[in-house]
């Protein structure tokens, strides 16, 4: 983690498309966050750009490597783990164009795929991560996947469907699944330190 305006000057910053895996039209964010940012860190920021609520387990996966957090849960998955909390986003991502994954809540299945865009020069000024853009609503929690997602927005979408008022009931009302609100969201991620 960055703890010094000196670490900070010399850290260049990583400009990243996050994008929901199978999403159409893409369900996406566009984040900076310094290079050299711990795994743990960065899954907050994506929680939090996306929209997640952190109710589930968590992993990143470069190549065949997994990261995820040094948790009791993880002893049980059968995989090895690397410490998230020892490596950064430029551990995953060492050059422009890299990509790895981010999959979260392992019932659900939500991946994301992460692309570096841009190295971006190191900023001394940078105090928080920042999200530049993005676009879709993230998908209800618990709603089975992307293709539960599918589902119910077609359930909320015809006043016929036979699910329509037990989803419309879930939901709390009407749901836009073309929200995203880009000043909302960096309000909250203003609240994260480097």
């Amino acid at each position: 983690m960055l703890r010094s305006t000196q670490s900070a000057s010399r850290t260049p910053l990583y400009q990243l498309k996050i994008t929901l895996r199978y999403s159409a039209p893409p369900i996406w964010r566009r984040v900076v966050v310094p290079a050299n940012m711990p795994l743990s860190l960065f899954h907050e920021v994506i929680q939090i750009a996306m929209g997640w609520t952190n109710s589930h387990l968590h992993q990143f996966v470069a190549g065949r490597v997994f990261y995820g957090p040094s948790e009791p849960e993880f002893d049980d998955l059968g995989t090895k783990f690397l410490d998230e909390a020892k490596y950064s986003v430029s551990d995953l991502a060492p050059c422009l164009k890299s990509k790895f994954t981010y999959e979260y809540d392992f019932g659900d299945s939500w991946e994301h795929v992460i692309l570096l865009e841009k190295v971006l020069p190191p900023d001394a000024t940078f105090e928080h991560p920042v999200c530049l853009a993005g676009a879709n609503a993230c998908p209800v929690e618990d709603c089975g996947g992307i293709y539960g997602y599918y589902n119910l927005l077609r359930a909320l979408k015809n006043p016929k469907h036979e699910q329509h008022d037990e989803m419309s009931e879930w939901v709390g009302g009407s749901w836009d699944p073309e929200w995203f609100d880009l000043n909302a969201t960096n309000a909250v991620l203003k609240q994260l330190k480097l």
